[in-house]
């Protein structure tokens, strides 16, 4: 089974438990695998790096590790087998990246019923799904 699981988690949403933590804590556990917990973080464009602090990036990359931690210490899964990072850029570029940095052989993702500007313009599941070097599961709820 999967050895090493990453859950993208939105902190944004609103629901108590990230998108697909059911599935990929179900999974981790089954195959006694690693869970590893991942949120991008976006950047700041540099048209409005006047108008935040200096340390604006800082703060938010410690604000979002500390909700990540939060859900860490909720998950029934052995401290060695359980992490999180918070990373900033591109949502599909820097969870790929992650996959590839923690050799990941799974990536789980949420997401939402398409709205005609996914069709336009594509959602991040679907560019995860097409370019990730893993297997992608992608939870709708």
């Amino acid at each position: 089974m999967y050895k090493r699981i990453i859950l993208a988690v939105d902190l944004t949403e609103t629901s108590a438990a990230p998108k697909g933590l059911e599935q990929a804590l179900e999974l981790a556990k089954f195959g006694g695998g690693a869970l590893r917990l991942v949120n991008v973080q976006p950047v700041v464009p540099a048209t409005f790096m006047e108008y935040v602090p200096a340390d604006f990036d800082m703060e938010q990359a410690q604000r979002a590790q500390e909700a990540l931690d939060a859900i860490i210490a909720s998950i029934d899964l052995p401290a060695e087998r359980k992490s999180a990072t918070a990373r900033a850029g591109g949502i599909y570029h820097e969870l790929l990246q992650e996959a590839a940095d923690w050799d990941a052989d799974l990536v789980v993702v949420g997401s939402h019923r398409p709205v005609m500007s996914d069709y336009l313009l594509g959602s991040n599941a679907k560019t995860i799904v097409r370019h990730a070097q893993c297997s992608v599961l992608v939870v709708r709820e």
